[in-house]
C-alpha cells in the first residue's frame, strides 16, 4: 500500500511530542515508514522563578503542529486527514500539571528544568529509600504541600504533559508506565505505583487533612500496547480546527520523551542502551536486575513496557551550544555572508575533530538552569581557559561538544564503573548527532563503548511515539514491544556505528578531570552573580 492509499484508509498511526524547543508530529504508515511531519518551535519561560509554558500557549502549539501537519498531508498526497489508525502523545517527562475538579489549571505548570523542590526530594528519598529527582511530580506536589500552597487542597488531577494532553483529547485520566515512572517510583513486577510507597506517602501527608490520596488524583497506568481511550469529539475539535478529523480514533498510553526516545532506537530490551541529545541530555540503560545502591545522581524509571532502566538525567544540554553558534551566525551577517544555519553547524561541528583531544585546556558549563547531577541549583553559564591554554576554533568548538555531555558522563562512570552494568548497544538520537560522526564519535569517548545512529535518528521521539500508537493498533497476539520493533520495524533500517578511539577516550577522561573540579567555580559564579 502506498502512503496516499495507506492515508485515505487509515492504515497510519501519528505521534506528536512536545519538546523543549520544538512540538512535532509524524505520521507513519504501519511499517514504520514517515509519511508527513509537522513542526512548532516554541521556547519555556522563566516566570516568578518557574521555568513553565503558558496553557494558552500549549494549546496553541499542539494545535499549529497539527495543522503543519496536515498542510503536509493534503500538498504531498492531495487529500484531506479524515481518517488515522492510531494516535499517541508524548512530551518532555516528569513536572507538575495541576487541575481542580472542573479540569481547570489551578498552579502553573511547572516543567523538569525546576530545581526548587530540594527539601521535598531529599525527604522523600529518605522515606522511600529510593532516589527522588527534583524534577519529578511527587517531588513537585510534595514541595508544594510543604510551602503551603492554596491550591493544593483543591487537586483533583495531577499528571505530565503528556498525560494533560492525552486528557484533552480522550478524557481519559490515564499515562504510560515510562512517563508514570517520571511521577512515582513504579514496581516493575506490577508496572504500577510502588504500592508500599504510595503508602508511605499517604501516611506522610495525613496531618494535612486533604480530602484526596495519592491514587485518587494521579492517572492510572498503563503499559504499551494497552487501550488508553479514543479521540472524542471534542477531542478532534481541539486538535483538527478544520473539523475534518474524525473522531473515534484509538489512542495508545500517552508516555515521556524517554520511553520514545528508547522506542525511536530499538532500546527497549534489556542490555540496550540509548542516549538522547538535545536541549537536556540523558542516558537510558535498561537493566536486568535492580541496582544494588541508591544513587541520587541516577533516575530509577521503565521502558514503556515496564522493564526497570537506569537513566542518568542531564538538564543542561545543547542550549549553550546552540547560543554560540548564533553568535557565529550574527557574525557572519553582519561580514556581509549569506548562512545557513544547518550548515554552519555541520562546518562548526566537523572542524572541532581537529581540535586536542583534551580541548586544549579550554572549560566551559552550559548550566542554563540548575542540574542535579552535579547538585548545582541554578544555573550559570561560563567559558574559561588559563593563559596556556590552546585557543583555537576547533577546541572551543569541542568544549562545549564536550561539556555537553559531561554531566550525562558522571552518571554513566557510577553505572558502568561502580554497578558493573553491562551493555551490548549504545544507540544515539538527538540534535547532536546530526551532524555525521561528531557527537557520536564524542559520545563513544564518553561511554568507551561503540555507538549507533541510525538513519531514522533525526525523527526522534515523535517518530517514537507514533511506533507506539502503531503497536497498540497493528501488534500481533501476545507480540512484545520487544519483538515487534526488533522484527517488524528495524530489521529493514540501516545505521551507523562508530567505536571509541583510545586518544578520543584519553583526552575526555583528562576534560572531565577538569570539569570536576571546576564546579567550584560554578557554586561561586550562584553566590556573586545575582544581578
Amino acid at each position: 500500500m502506498n502512503g496516499k492509499d495507506s492515508i485515505l484508509n487509515g492504515k497510519t498511526a501519528l505521534g506528536i511530542e512536545l519538546g523543549s524547543t520544538r512540538i512535532k508530529g509524524v505520521l507513519i504508515d504501519l511499517s514504520g515508514q514517515v509519511l508527513a511531519v509537522g513542526i512548532h518551535d516554541w521556547e519555556n519561560s522563566f516566570i516568578d522563578n518557574i521555568w513553565t509554558y503558558g496553557i494558552d500557549e500549549i494549546h496553541a502549539g499542539v494545535r499549529s503542529c497539527y495543522r503543519s501537519l496536515r498542510e503536509e498531508v493534503e500538498k504531498k498526497y492531495d487529500v484531506q486527514l479524515q481518517k488515522i489508525g492510531s494516535i499517541g502523545i508524548s512530551a518532555m517527562m516528569h513536572g507538575y500539571m495541576a487541575l481542580d475538579e472542573e479540569g481547570k489549571q489551578i498552579a502553573p505548570f511547572q516543567t523538569w528544568r525546576n530545581t526548587n523542590t530540594q527539601k521535598a526530594a531529599d525527604a522523600l528519598t529518605d522515606l522511600f529509600q529510593f532516589n527522588i529527582p527534583l524534577r519529578w511530580s511527587v517531588a513537585h506536589l510534595y514541595q508544594r504541600i510543604l510551602d503551603q500552597e492554596e491550591h493544593v487542597k483543591r487537586l483533583a488531577y495531577v499528571s505530565t504533559l503528556s498525560g494533560y494532553i492525552h486528557w484533552k483529547l480522550t478524557g481519559e485520566k490515564v499515562i504510560g508506565v515510562g512517563d508514570a515512572a517520571g511521577m512515582f517510583p513504579i514496581d516493575s513486577d506490577t508496572c504500577d505505583y510502588d504500592e508500599k510507597m504510595v503508602q508511605k506517602f499517604n501516611h506522610l501527608i495525613e496531618k494535612y487533612e486533604y480530602s484526596w490520596k495519592l491514587r485518587d488524583i494521579f492517572p492510572k497506568v498503563l503499559v504499551a500496547g494497552e487501550h488508553a481511550g479514543f479521540l472524542t469529539k471534542e477531542g478532534a475539535a481541539f486538535l483538527d480546527e478544520t473539523g475534518n478529523l474524525e473522531p473515534g480514533i484509538p489512542m495508545c498510553p500517552p508516555e515521556g520523551d524517554a520511553g520514545t526516545g528508547m522506542t525511536a532506537t530499538n532500546s527497549v530490551a534489556p542490555r540496550t542502551g540509548n542516549v538522547s541529545a538535545g536541549t537536556s541530555i540523558f542516558a537510558m540503560i535498561v537493566l536486568e536486575k535492580q541496582l544494588r545502591n541508591v544513587y541520587r545522581e541516577i533516575d530509577m524509571v521503565t521502558t514503556p513496557s515496564g522493564f526497570p532502566c537506569a537513566m542518568s538525567h542531564a538538564n543542561n544540554g545543547t542550549s549553550d551550544l546552540n547560543a554560540w553558534v548564533g553568535l557565529f551566525e550574527e557574525f557572519a551577517k553582519l561580514m556581509g555572508y549569506k548562512t545557513n544555519i544547518g550548515e554552519l553547524f555541520t562546518k562548526l561541528y566537523t572542524n572541532s575533530l581537529s581540535g586536542d583531544p583534551d580541548c586544549g585546556g579550554l572549560l566551559s558549563y552550559g548550566y542554563f538552569s540548575g542540574e542535579n547531577i552535579t547538585m548545582i541549583n541554578e544555573g550559570r553559564l561560563a567559558f574559561l581557559r588559563t593563559p596556556e591554554s590552546h585557543f583555537t576554533l576547533a577546541n572551543f568548538m569541542k568544549t562545549h561538544l564536550y561539556t555537553s555531555l559531561g554531566a550525562v558522563k558522571l552518571g554513566l562512570d557510577i553505572l558502568m564503573e561502580d554497578e558493573k552494568v553491562e551493555v551490548d548497544r549504545i544507540m544515539g538520537h538527538g540534535g547532536l548527532f546530526k551532524t555525521k560522526n561528531v557527537g557520536q564519535r564524542y559520545l563513544a569517548a564518553a561511554v568507551g563503548a561503540p555507538v549507533t545512529v541510525m538513519d531514522t535518528a533525526g525523527e526522534g521521539g515523535a517518530w517514537g511515539i507514533a511506533l507506539l500508537a502503531a503497536y497498540s493498533l497493528d501488534k500481533k497476539e501476545n507480540e512484545s514491544l520487544e519483538d515487534y520493533l526488533e522484527n517488524r520495524i528495524f530489521g529493514h533500517l540501516t545505521g551507523e556505528t562508530v567505536q571509541p578511539r583510545e586518544e578520543d577516550k584519553e583526552g575526555f577522561n583528562l576534560f572531565m578531570t577538569r570539569y570536576k573540579a571546576g564546579l567550584e567555580i560554578e557554586k561561586k559564579a550562584i553566590e556573586v552573580m545575582n544581578w
